[in-house]
């Protein structure tokens, strides 16, 4: 593994993890050492991620890894399935598997004759290599494989092993209660809404509030940032699934294919885009748009651009820079602000970049961390959306009016999120938050007189100095760097000025109030 200044690409572990976590109802055991989960767990609580699974850990010390042991594997089952009484756990596995050949597949299916009771889920993309799009694709699809349209346990275990009825309802209850299979024609699924994305409670609030104002639709699983066993379960009642990430399309058309159920992909930034993917729902769905509420969002929204309309062209015929946005985070989200930037600001791209290797193209490449730092450090100025870590980067010795100009759209997140009621991004509610950023991030940078950037340095790489233009201002007044008021060049007559003399009158050439 190499060096990073600030944390390593998150493997298909993590992403495994960050999607699983959040799940109500199921047990969550982890084929690794000890200390693996405390501190995954401190990272989802710093993110603000509902940890509703339980976690464990089979604890595997240098013994076990050196044998290959995995006895302490069935052990931590007999607790979570029999002592905890736990139907449904999933396995996760860590790099330690892949190193010592444990086929951890099979192991699960050879314990599932000693634990019918339990439904035992293995999960993937636990090697080395594998990056977090990986192992969060690879989740997505096998919960919708192996959860949705299955029926429930009917009996749970005691601590003794004898069968108990169940403890009454359904986890969540978004399905009504209804069986696997039995179609409710006014719900819909969200797939993708998962931890790792940044504001992804905010995001699936959002949809959930237009697709109920919209079409009169409830929410019956958001997979799976807010989401039980039982809800997944019941996935194939609902009449649509709308797909918000690329790496949750293989699980919408697996459900698609096993229960016919129409789908939906797209993040809509922007009332323009909203407006599209709310038509899209609707032919997919087959129900009919409640105008209304989509004239009153859309006037709501275009009132709000048509009055900063005049303010966007301003800025970028006078200090093009104001509006020149760089961007940088998950592919989806990065495409979705662009298209709604390219409407509303009319300025120009800087730097863009997308954080997976896999998505990468032309337009919009993978840059390696090493790579967008360079970048983030040589150029401030403009509008930058990416990772907290790439703002704080930027933000080092930064005045506050260049902190005003940065908006964090990605994790890695150097804060902790415990306001669950914060802005989302997308969606019609989402748009009025960009545009008001835009808008105070552009003018805090017209009105900031202290830096005057040259106009010659491009962000396509030909200068890569963002340097002020004419000479260094730090107290607002023209002319060389001062500090005390005094003249601190280095004199002609090899005078160094720390003698108490000034220079002499031959070389003086200002006046003595220090302007040029």
């Amino acid at each position: 593994m190499g060096l990073y200044r600030f944390t390593p690409p998150s493997s298909g572990r993590m992403g495994t993890l960050w999607t699983l976590a959040p799940i109500r109802g199921a047990a969550l055991l982890e084929f690794g050492c000890m200390g693996h989960l405390l501190y995954s767990h401190s990272l989802l609580d710093r993110a603000g991620v509902p940890v509703s699974c339980s976690l464990y850990s089979t604890h595997l010390d240098e013994t076990d890894i050196a044998l290959g042991r995995t006895d302490r594997l069935d052990e931590a089952l007999d607790v979570i399935i029999r002592k905890d009484g736990h139907h449904v756990v999933f396995l996760l596995p860590s790099s330690i598997p892949q190193i010592i050949g444990v086929d951890l597949a099979s192991l699960c299916q050879g314990l599932r004759e000693k634990y019918p009771e339990a439904l035992l889920i293995p999960f993937g993309h636990g090697s080395l290599d594998a990056t977090q799009p990986q192992g969060v694709r690879g989740a997505l699809l096998r919960l919708a494989e192996s959860l949705a349209g299955r029926p429930g346990q009917t009996t749970r275990v005691d601590a003794a092993g004898a069968g108990v009825a169940p403890a009454g309802g359904r986890a969540g209850g978004r399905a009504g209660g209804r069986a696997a299979g039995q179609a409710e024609p006014l719900s819909f699924n969200i797939i993708g809404s998962c931890a790792d994305l940044f504001r992804f409670k905010a995001d699936a609030q959002e949809l959930e509030r237009i697709m109920t104002g919209a079409f009169g639709m409830t929410p019956l699983c958001v997979m799976t940032s807010d989401c039980s066993v039982e809800q997944i379960r019941h996935m194939s009642n609902a009449r649509v699934n709308l797909v918000i990430r690329h790496e949750g399309e293989a699980a919408a058309r697996c459900l698609h294919k096993r229960f016919g159920t129409a789908f939906v992909i797209g993040r809509p930034y922007g009332a323009p885009a909203t407006t599209r993917w709310i038509r899209q729902v609707a032919q997919a769905s087959g129900l009919p748009v409640d105008e209304r509420f989509l004239a009153r969002e859309n006037e709501e929204s275009q009132t709000l651009s048509a009055r900063l309309a005049p303010v966007f062209s301003h800025l970028a015929n006078k200090s093009p820079r104001a509006v020149r946005l760089s961007i940088g985070g998950h592919i989806d989200v990065v495409k979705g602000i662009l298209a709604f930037a390219d409407e509303e600001l009319g300025g120009s791209r800087g730097l863009c970049w997308c954080d997976d290797p896999e998505m990468g193209t032309e337009g919009l490449p993978f840059l390696t961390e090493d790579a967008w730092s360079q970048e983030v450090v040589r150029h401030r100025a403009g509008l930058l959306m990416a990772s907290g870590e790439a703002l704080s980067l930027r933000d080092r010795g930064a005045e506050t009016s260049q902190r005003l100009r940065g908006l964090q759209i990605a994790n890695p997140d150097l804060r902790w999120r415990v306001n669950p009621y914060e802005p989302p991004f997308l969606g019609f509610r989402g748009a009025l938050n960009l545009l008001d950023f835009w808008l105070n991030a552009g003018l805090a940078y017209e009105h900031d007189t202290r830096n005057e950037w040259d106009e010659r340095d491009e962000w396509d790489g030909r200068d890569g100095r963002d340097e002020p233009s004419g000479q260094n201002r730090r107290d607002g007044r023209d002319g060389q760097n001062r500090r005390d008021g005094r003249d601190e060049r280095d004199e002609r007559s090899g005078r160094d000025g720390r003698d108490g003399k000034g220079p002499s009158s031959s070389d003086t050439t200002e006046s003595e109030d220090g302007a040029l």
